[in-house]
């Protein structure tokens, strides 16, 4: 299973950032992943967040090549973390297309990033920072490998 993840800029957040990296090297020794942080923009106001959406959607966009592409929505499907290892392992079961996970910035993914994906998900109802996103995201893809693989996962 080859694993992507794909989310504008770098986490600014020192905490956040080394809890990111441990679960990614958990994540790596259970599946191929890589992480992909593309252009962010600087400098502009909130006031411009379609423009700030289209400068993301384009860095995003050169990355997304034939994944099975996952969009993290607020209005995205709620799932276990039993039914998203199940969910998993069925895409890896099926195609042999990597799957890439697209967070968005501070203000979410383009209305047409969110068109491509095959899947939206939700982590949960209640709003998360991007950042924080980032981090139970990779949380959730571990606990769900480890289910997929059977080891015992603390809880």
């Amino acid at each position: 299973m080859r694993l992507r993840f794909l989310w504008p800029g770098p986490t600014k957040n020192v905490e956040l950032r080394g809890l990111q990296g441990q679960y990614l090297d958990k994540i790596g020794r259970l599946a191929v992943a890589e992480l992909v942080e593309t252009r962010t923009v600087r400098g502009m106001s909130e006031r411009a967040g379609g423009k700030i959406q289209e400068i993301e959607a384009q860095g995003l966009e050169k990355h997304l090549l034939n994944d099975y592409i996952i969009c993290l929505s607020d209005k995205g499907k709620e799932m276990s973390s039993v039914e998203l290892a199940a969910f998993l392992e069925r895409l890896a079961g099926e195609s042999p297309r990597p799957i890439a996970f697209v967070v968005g910035g501070f203000l979410g993914l383009a209305e047409r990033i969110l068109r491509r994906a095959q899947t939206r998900l939700a982590l949960s109802r209640m709003t998360l920072s991007h950042e924080l996103c980032r981090v139970v995201l990779l949380e959730q893809v571990y606990r769900s490998l480890t289910i997929m693989k059977g080891q015992r996962y603390a809880k």
